[in-house]
């Protein structure tokens, strides 16, 4: 690429690539050509203004370019077919200013929109490497629902890769066909914001990475780049889409979208807090369970999801504990015992039956650290109650 090409690419066209991305991961529409169709109009100041003539005819250049792709593979976006009477002619009404368009189902793409046929790659490896995969894939968020045949299809599908140091895995930006598991070694994960590439996270062994440009079709979203010799472990496109990716979007975009209403977590960004919700794991408490003591040590922290929860505390220790307390759902705690690598200063107890989203301690200081400011003002405001409490 030139150098003029470059700087186009780098000023121009990829901020207007974020922010589409950007838009489809929040609002996720269910047809997201017609979706991009009207908010490229809304852009230019034209919604409304295609004549019933015009949208007619995009949608007929686009079912015929399709249908092609299926028959012949073809990528070619102006090819045109003789079929175009495949979507009939709009109804005719008045003109109004004010009037909604339909929106156009990809069902109405029939044979055109299904998957094709699916061949699975196959890799060998010697039993050994495959159950050590098979404890790997348990342990990571993307690849814990699979049982059985899915299971074996994965890793069998699975291509060991060795980089070196400095090498570029992933490039923000780019298109990317494979997502990766960290077997062993270290990588940095970086994102341009402002114009500046900003290390955002690290990845070691059994952290997965890449899997947005699989899950979304969009281009990558960070740059990884190795941080010492590594092994990983890549999984291609087609086996993903195929095994993986339907569970795994719904529990992401759950939680992520569970995540986007926690105050704590409202200056992250979509992708880290999709990070965020590719660890979480889930446990449920009864009412009237301990959650955690006080006293004990501390080493996950804990998101309230469904039910409440109180604290209470031993103040003097002739005393029972007093509530200081309580927690809803997007409430958080168990941070302070991560932030000082101190025991739990207080108990918290199920009030009604429970449900925490957890992170282990590594996890934490890996995607909340930059968020770790907000934690120790929080952590005062936690001291200044108590102190109250005293009173």
């Amino acid at each position: 690429m030139s150098a003029q090409n470059k700087d186009y690419a780098n000023s121009v066209l990829n901020p207007f690539l974020k922010d589409i991305v950007a838009t489809l991961l929040v609002k996720k529409p269910e047809d997201p050509l017609h979706f991009l169709m009207n908010l490229l109009q809304k852009k230019l100041g034209r919604e409304g203004q295609l004549s019933q003539k015009a949208e007619l005819h995009m949608l007929r250049k686009e079912v015929a370019r399709l249908k092609l792709q299926a028959e012949h593979g073809s990528e070619d976006e102006n090819s045109e077919s003789s079929e175009e009477d495949t979507v009939e002619e709009l109804p005719q009404k008045p003109s109004h200013p004010n009037r909604h368009r339909s929106a156009v189902s990809a069902e109405a793409y029939g044979k055109w929109n299904k998957k094709e046929d699916f061949h699975p790659r196959v890799i060998p490896k010697s039993q050994e490497t495959e159950k050590h995969l098979s404890k790997r894939l348990s342990t990571s968020f993307m690849f814990s629902h699979l049982h059985g045949t899915e299971k074996n299809i994965v890793i069998q599908a699975m291509e060991e890769k060795k980089v070196n140091n400095g090498d570029t895995v992933i490039r923000e930006g780019d298109g990317g066909n494979e997502l990766y598991i960290v077997e062993s070694g270290n990588l940095k994960c970086y994102k341009k914001i402002a114009g500046e590439d900003k290390h955002i996270k690290d990845y070691s062994a059994g952290d997965a990475f890449g899997e947005l440009a699989l899950l979304y079709n969009a281009p990558r979203a960070a740059t990884i780049i190795a941080d010492g010799q590594c092994i990983l472990w890549s999984l291609d496109r087609e086996c993903f889409n195929h095994i993986v990716k339907d569970a795994a979007m719904r529990r992401r975009e759950k939680y992520a979208d569970f995540l986007s209403k926690v105050e704590l977590l409202a200056g992250m960004d979509p992708y880290e807090r999709s990070q965020l919700a590719d660890v979480l794991k889930t446990l449920f408490f009864a009412a009237n369970d301990f959650v955690i003591r006080q006293g004990e040590e501390g080493n996950v922290f804990y998101i309230v999801e469904e039910g409440n929860a109180v604290a209470t505390k031993v103040l003097n220790p002739d005393q029972p504990a007093q509530e200081v307390l309580r927690y809803m759902p997007g409430d958080y705690f168990g941070e302070l015992a991560l932030i000082r690598n101190e025991p739990r200063a207080a108990n918290v107890q199920a009030v009604s039956d429970l449900k925490c989203l957890v992170l282990d301690r590594h996890s934490f200081k890996r995607l909340l650290g930059p968020l770790e400011d907000i934690l120790r003002r929080n952590a005062k405001h936690y001291e200044d109650i108590v102190a109250k409490t005293k009173v």
